[in-house]
């Protein structure tokens, strides 16, 4: 009787190596892309829910913070003029949010878009670059060129 060795043959681990790599080239690339969506999603969510809170320091305070002050005032009341007058003893949010690329989100006040701008670098983190994400660019409306709602002036 013959006897057959167990295990696998090289050509049948060779060929299993081909499949996971044809399937990887077709997976990951696919992956890669809903990780740069998903990121610039939560970007906008993060920047439409500042904005929101942006919106409650006016209605207390009759303006927005300033470009100095700026989203710090969210968190903790503001010390350089103007101070506001109505500010909640626990602020506007907890803490500030980062972007989805470790950086801090941005405030001009008032903006060059709108009555404010709200926005992150993007994913090369460089300013005035194609990548930007702010609200005069996200359709949020309020905030955006003048604030007609729909984002066009």
């Amino acid at each position: 009787m013959e006897r057959r060795q167990r295990g696998f043959t090289l050509l049948e681990i060779m060929v299993v190596i081909v499949i996971l790599g044809v399937l990887a080239s077709l997976v990951v690339p696919n992956l890669m892309g809903n990780k740069e969506k998903a990121d610039k999603q939560k970007a906008v969510s993060d920047i439409v829910a500042l904005e929101s809170a942006l919106d409650m320091y006016k209605l207390d305070n009759s303006r927005y913070p300033t470009t100095e002050q700026g989203l710090g005032a969210l968190v903790k009341k503001p010390t350089t003029p103007p101070e506001p007058r109505n500010y909640p003893q626990d602020g506007y949010i907890r803490r500030l949010p980062q972007d989805p690329w470790g950086a801090e989100y941005q405030l001009v006040s008032p903006g060059r878009h709108g009555k404010i701008d709200v926005f992150s670098y993007g994913p090369d983190g460089m300013p005035d670059t194609d990548d930007d994400i702010g609200n005069w660019n996200v359709g949020n409306g309020a905030h955006n060129n003048g604030g007609n709602g729909n984002g066009n002036p």
